[in-house]
Order: structure tokens, then sequence, then C-alpha cells
């Protein structure tokens, strides 16, 4: 007779968020059980944000070797070396996958049980070892796995996605890249400056969800001086004797063959093997339950969602908010603790970085846009381009959102969204201090342009009559 174990709140999922959740369950005086198949580490070190921003770092030092003509430097026989490249990516990222896994022997003996788990009831798991979880709540966070289209999929080893990418012993002559979401957009072009010839191709017309028809428009140039961009079109592919063919129609149609396909079409959740309709709640048209974002909880259930597996934000910060709420909620069942949340904030690593904040769209809405072709101290780092906008709600001006691509452009949105989630106006923020010459005063044209648009008047600005680009 298979043993059963019985806990106060069971997680399903070792990423960040089902380390988040299960912890914050204990530390409130929860007995816990974390089930996970293998252990191996977060998404976000093994195969996400980690590996991508080694390979991001290497187009970097070599964008900068053959850019710096500009500064009156040449530097000649650039000579990359992917097989060296690769194996950094690879060296670090398994650094990276080590200190995660180091973190799991914290959690006490018996709290890890390593086994693929299915709902029996809303309260009950079985293992695919036989054994049985009787759980007072029960914490979904089992996360994502990449989306591969059947076309794709059939094709074999010569089909990448950002799992199996950073495993490549040596850099390709030639990708397709499919999808030009964050994933898609980061990898394309890292490795279109690491000497790839690299296509770009999507069956949409908008890069990044990037909502800004400026902002777009910059980001699309940049990307097109780095490599080949084909949107709008619909993909057939097929093997070759050497590599992937591809045939396209739409707005544009041609063929071409490449040594491997990228696949970046999406992460949906890792749902379909839970038996969820063993659960009775409800789930979306996607097969995702539905769920309360203040509290993670689904409906009037003992179940709670956490991380990719909720498909809402699938950032790591989010994950880790995600796992605290639902672990503590999952603790307090059946009553809920609503939490605030962070305003909606994502990054691409694209150079320069894509940005997106809050909301774009509302009654009264203001913007205000500022470009970065002739700011200051863009123009002394030879790195002048790009576009900010920012919305805000009338009358005040009180800032809601963004779009960016422009230099520094990860700093600059922290400050845009830390001035977001604490209900900023655009006249508060100009008032604060801009040291001069730095990328952060490119903000200013776009926040007098908000206050301008306001009934109120603006700030005390001392250095108003600064000279254009200054």
């Amino acid at each position: 007779m298979n043993e059963t174990l019985r806990c106060d709140v069971a997680v399903i999922g070792a990423g960040t968020a089902g380390l988040a959740a299960e912890r914050a369950a204990r530390s409130n005086g929860a007995s816990t059980l974390l089930i996970d198949p293998n252990f191996n580490g977060t998404t976000c070190a093994t195969v996400g944000c980690m590996p991508s921003k080694l390979l991001i770092a290497a187009s970097h030092a070599a964008h900068a070797a053959v850019s710096s003509r500009q500064f009156g430097i040449e530097v000649r026989d650039v000579r990359i070396d992917g097989k060296a490249v690769m194996q950094r990516v690879r060296t670090e990222r398994d650094r990276f996958v080590r200190l995660t896994q180091e973190s799991f022997d914290e959690i006490p003996d018996g709290v890890r049980l390593i086994g693929l788990a299915k709902f029996v009831d809303a309260g009950t798991l079985r293992l695919d070892n036989g054994r049985m979880i009787e759980a007072g709540s029960i914490v979904i966070a089992s996360g994502s796995s990449p989306s591969v289209p059947e076309a794709f999929a059939k094709l074999g080893n010569r089909i990448l996605t950002n799992e199996t990418i950073f495993d490549l012993e040596d850099l390709p002559n030639s990708l397709a890249v499919i999808g030009s979401g964050s994933i898609g957009l980061e990898l394309a072009q890292a490795l279109a400056r690491l000497g790839v010839e690299v296509t770009l191709f999507d069956n949409g017309n908008r890069l990044g969800g990037v909502r800004c028809d400026k902002v777009h428009a910059a980001l699309k140039a940049a990307i097109e001086d780095d490599l080949y961009l084909v949107l709008n079109v619909e993909l057939k592919p097929s093997t070759a004797d050497d590599g992937i063919r591809i045939e396209w129609s739409g707005d544009s149609s041609g063929d071409a063959t490449f040594d491997y396909a990228l696949v970046a079409t999406g992460r949906p959740p890792n749902l379909d093997s839970l038996n969820l309709a063993a659960t009775g709640i409800v789930l979306d048209d996607n097969g995702v339950p539905e769920h309360d974002r203040e509290t993670m909880r689904c409906g009037d259930s003992p179940i709670f969602l956490a991380g990719d597996a909720g498909h809402d934000l699938p950032l790591l910060h989010e994950a880790s908010h995600d796992g605290a709420i639902a672990g503590r909620n999952a603790v307090s069942f059946p009553a809920s603790i609503k939490a605030d949340r962070f305003t909606a904030f994502s990054i691409v690593f694209t150079s320069p970085p894509v940005a997106r904040i809050g909301k774009s769209e509302d009654d009264g809405v203001i913007t205000g846009t500022a470009e970065f072709t002739d700011q200051g101290r863009a123009r002394v780092e030879g790195v002048n381009q790009g576009v900010l906008t920012l919305y805000a709600a009338a009358p005040d001006g009180r800032l809601i959102g963004a779009d960016l691509f422009t230099p520094a452009s990860e700093h600059l949105a922290h400050i845009i969204a830390w001035a977001v989630q604490n209900g900023h106006t655009a006249t508060q923020l100009l008032g604060m201090p801009f040291y001069h010459p730095t990328i952060e005063e490119g903000l200013k044209s776009a926040l007098r342009t908000i206050c301008g648009a306001t009934p109120l008047a603006l700030p005390t600005d001392q250095d108003r009559g600064a000279p254009s680009g200054a």
C-alpha cells in the first residue's frame, strides 16, 4: 500500500515562484512539501535570464570593438571565437545553476519530494511513484515550457529553443529566429553582433510589445541595422541537406536555408499533466485556472497559482512576488489577504534596451516624448539613438506608464516605474535634481511636455534655459 503524506501546504514546482511560496508558507508556521521532478534549478539560471545575458554581454564586447572608430580608435582584425563564446556562456551559467541548487540544501529534511504530481481532487495529489499527498492548500508553481509549432517540431535537432541554444558548441553561420518577443529580439540581435547571419521572422508587425509608434520605429530601425527583419509573414519550414529551409509569404515572400532555426514563439504554462479537471476550478480559454492576482487564489478553492503557471507576467520579480502571496494565503486559507501588486514593468535587453511600464492609455491621457539622437551624454558616449514616451493622467500629470528604447533605458525605466508606483506627477519628478551630463537628463523634455499640458504650474526648474542637447 502506497504511503500517504499530509501537510498544511503542498507546492508543485521548485522554481523561483515555488521556492518563494514554500518559504513563505513555512515561515508562517505551516508544514510544507515541495514537489519537483528533478530540482534542476530555476528557469532564470538554467535557460533564461542568466545564459541569455551572458551571450548578450559577449555581443556588447564584439560591437564595442567594431564600432570604436567613431572615437578615433581603430581595432583591427577583430576575431570572434564562437567556441570560446559559448564555453563561457555554459561555464558561467553552470555556476549560477550550482548556486541555485545549493540553496535547496537550506530546505529542511523531509520537505523536498522528487516526482511528478497530479491532482486527485482539490486537496489531494498523486505522485508518479504512487505516493499520495493530502494538503490543506496546494500552490501550483509548475513553470512554463517553450511552445514549438508542429511544422517546426518535426524537423529534428536543427530546431532550437531557449532551452537548447546555449548548449551549442559553436556559433552557427546562419540562424532563423521565429518570433519577435523578448527572447527572439534579445538573442537575434546578440547573435547577429557576434557574426551570425540572422533573419528574424514574425507573423505580426510589432516588435517586443512596444505600444508607442515613435518608440517602435526607433527599435525597428536599430534591429534592421544588425539583421534581416521579415514581418507580417507566414512560414513554411522544411529540412534541407545543410540545415533548415524556410519559405515565407505575406507582406514579402522568399526562401532561405539556415544552419538552425530558433523558435521563440512563447512559453505556455506547464499545466496539462496536472489533471486540473479533477479540482473543479474554472479554467480560462487557454486552460489556465482563473485566479485573483491580489491573492493568487483560484476561485473559492484551496488552490493557488504562482509564477509562469499563472500566465500573467512571466518575470522573475513577479514570480517571486506571486510565490510570497500564494504561500502566505495558502497558510491563511480560507481567509485571503489581498496584496498590492507591482506596477507592470518589463525590459527586453536589446542594445539599447526596450522597456515597457504601466499603462499607455487612460481617460485624459497626456504624453511626452523625448528623442535621444541629440541628447548630450548619449552623443558623448556615441550611443545617441532611441526615443521614450511617458504617459500621464489628467488633470495633474500623474505618471501612469512609459515605452522607451534609449541608452541606459534599463536604469531610466526603474526611475519611471518607481515614480508610477508611488503616484508621482511629472511636476514632482521634474522638481528632482538631475546631474549634468547624464542620460537621466533625457527625461526632462518629456516631463516638461506633460507639465505644459496640465493646468498646474511648472516647478522651479533652474536649468530650463540650458542649451539643447545638454
